[in-house]
C-alpha cells in the first residue's frame, strides 16, 4: 500500500459520516443564511432575488428583541446553575452507591429522558396550576394560591427536571476516572473531608461539570416545547418567537435571522465560558 494510500484511507472511510453531517447540518445551516438575507413583502411574501440586511437591523436594534434575548440567556443560565448545584452532588452520591441501589437511582435520573417533552411539561402546568397539588400544599399550610403557571419560576423548574439527567452523565463518568483509594490516602494523611473535596474530587469533576452545563445551556436557550407550554403567549423566548416568525407572520427571513442570531449568540457564550473554566482547570492543575 502507498503512502498516499494510506493518508487517504482515513478520508475515504470518514466519508459517509461527513456527507451525513454536510447534508442534515451545514446544508439546512446555509440555506437559513441565505433565507436570512432575503428580503420581505407582507403581500408577496419572501422575495429570494432580493437580498437585504434589513432582518439583521431590527434584530439588533428593537429592545423587543433585546429583551426577549436577555430573558432567553438568563433563564438558560439559571437553569445551569441549579442543575450544577443539584446534579454535581447527585453524580457524586451516585458514584459511591453499590449495586442494586445504583442502578435503581441511574433510572430515576435517566426516567426524565424516556417520556416525551411534551407529555413533561402537561405535567408541570397540572402541578403548578391554579388548581395543581402545590397550590393545594400552599393552602394545607394557610398560604394562598401562587401564581406559577405562565411565569419564568414555571419554565425554570421544568426546564430543570428536563436537563438534569444531561449534567449527572457526564460528572457521573468523571467520577468513574477517580480512585476511591486517592480520597482514603488523603484522609489517612489527616486532610479533612472538605479539604479532600477541594483538592482532590473537584479537580476531577470540573471536565464534567464543564461538559455538563455547556450541553444543559445549549438546549435550554433553544428549548422550545417548554417555554411555549409553560410561558404562555405573553412569555415569549427566542425559540418561541421564531415559531411565531415562521408559522403567524409568514415572516421566514426574520425568523431566519432570529434563529442564526441565537446561534452565534450561544456559541459565543459557550466558547468564552469553556475557555474561562479551562482555563481555572489548568491553572489549578498547574
Amino acid at each position: 500500500m502507498s503512502a498516499a494510500t494510506r493518508k487517504a484511507t482515513p478520508w475515504w472511510l470518514s466519508a459517509p459520516a461527513l456527507v451525513l453531517f454536510t447534508g442534515l447540518l451545514l446544508v439546512p445551516l446555509l440555506l437559513t443564511a441565505v433565507l436570512s438575507f432575503n428580503a420581505y413583502d407582507p403581500a408577496t411574501g419572501v422575495k429570494p432575488d432580493t437580498f437585504t440586511l434589513e432582518h439583521y437591523v431590527h434584530v439588533f436594534t428593537d429592545s423587543y428583541y433585546h429583551t426577549i434575548f436577555w430573558r432567553t440567556f438568563w433563564i438558560a443560565a439559571v437553569v445551569t446553575l441549579l442543575c450544577v448545584l443539584i446534579g454535581t452532588p447527585e453524580a457524586y452520591i451516585l458514584s459511591r452507591m453499590r449495586n442494586p441501589w445504583r442502578s435503581i437511582l441511574l433510572l430515576v435520573v435517566l426516567a426524565p429522558l424516556l417520556v416525551s417533552v411534551v407529555v413533561r411539561a402537561f405535567g408541570w402546568s397540572m402541578l403548578l396550576g391554579p388548581e395543581g397539588l402545590v397550590n393545594a400544599a400552599f393552602g394545607l399550610v394557610g398560604m394562598g394560591p401562587v401564581k406559577m403557571l405562565y411565569t419564568e419560576v414555571a419554565v425554570v423548574v421544568a426546564l430543570v427536571h428536563v436537563m438534569l439527567p444531561f449534567m449527572v452523565i457526564p460528572v457521573w463518568t468523571s467520577l468513574q476516572k477517580l480512585d476511591p483509594g486517592v480520597e482514603n490516602a488523603a484522609l489517612s494523611l489527616q486532610a479533612t473531608p472538605f479539604t479532600t473535596l477541594r483538592r482532590i474530587v473537584l479537580p476531577q469533576v470540573l471536565p464534567g461539570v464543564l461538559s455538563g452545563s455547556l450541553i444543559v445551556f445549549g438546549l435550554a436557550a433553544s428549548s422550545f416545547a417548554i417555554p411555549g407550554l409553560l410561558g404562555g403567549r405573553r412569555l415569549k423566548m427566542v425559540a418561541t418567537v421564531v415559531y411565531d416568525e415562521y408559522l403567524h407572520e409568514l415572516n421566514w427571513p426574520l425568523g431566519a435571522a432570529i434563529a442564526l442570531t441565537l446561534l452565534v449568540a450561544n456559541l459565543a457564550v459557550m466558547l468564552s465560558y469553556n475557555r474561562l473554566v479551562e482555563g481555572r482547570y489548568k491553572k489549578s492543575l498547574g
